[in-house]
């Protein structure tokens, strides 16, 4: 039989060894709308960023529970880049079950998000905040029960007329700034890298309104 006091201290290395493997995972969620009405649509440009951060690593997605999610790693951290499909107004469900299964801190989670308060193609990385009146994110916070996650904001900009935000944001780029937004979302991918190789500090330093 073993002692007591090898199997305590087996168990703690044990939950020492999950704890700093978890500390190597990040799970990077991008928000957005499924089905094919939706794709290329302003609001669905947090998917675009997960797309193009899974396609630099030559990475797939998999269906899996509440979405789609690719897995792959930057460098020695685990990345796991998650499309929700749940609809926009209940990501937080799918952000939930991802973070309590894979027992991931709060800290490296990173949602991907539009804005509409900024000009095309300018990021802002927050370490949490408000809403602002975005319903992804309104839910992301009701189901973790607070705001202090991190996100990074694409802007969408909000060249529309009174009354119009919904038509807007559930309508696509045009043509100039289609032409631009690869290279806009190529640098979203590296404020992601950044965020989880360095540190939100890092990444907000040298990524906010770049």
């Amino acid at each position: 039989m073993i002692p007591k006091f090898v199997s305590r201290m087996f168990a703690s290395r044990a939950r020492a060894r999950e704890t700093q493997d978890n500390s190597m995972k990040y799970l990077i969620v991008g928000l957005g709308n499924i089905g094919a009405e939706y794709a290329g649509t302003r609001h669905n440009v947090g998917f675009m960023i997960a797309d193009a951060l899974t396609a630099c690593a030559g990475a797939a997605f998999e269906s899996c529970r509440y979405g789609d999610m690719a897995r792959f790693r930057v460098k020695n951290k685990q990345l796991m880049v998650l499309k929700p499909s749940t609809f926009m107004n209940l990501s937080g469900v799918a952000v939930r079950y991802w973070m309590n299964k894979e027992k991931m801190p709060l800290h490296n989670l990173l949602v991907l998000v539009d804005d509409l308060a900024l000009p095309f193609g300018a990021l802002r990385l927050r370490a949490g905040g408000s809403d602002a009146g975005h319903n992804g994110l309104k839910n992301i916070a009701a189901e973790l029960g607070n705001q202090n996650y991190a996100r990074l904001r694409f802007g969408i900009g909000n060249d529309f007329p009174r009354g119009g935000q919904i038509d807007y944001v559930l309508g696509r780029f045009p043509a100039d700034q289609a032409e631009q937004l690869p290279e806009r979302l190529t640098v979203a991918t590296d404020a992601v890298k950044a965020f989880c190789l360095s540190g939100l500090a890092f990444a907000m330093n040298h990524f906010n309104n770049k």
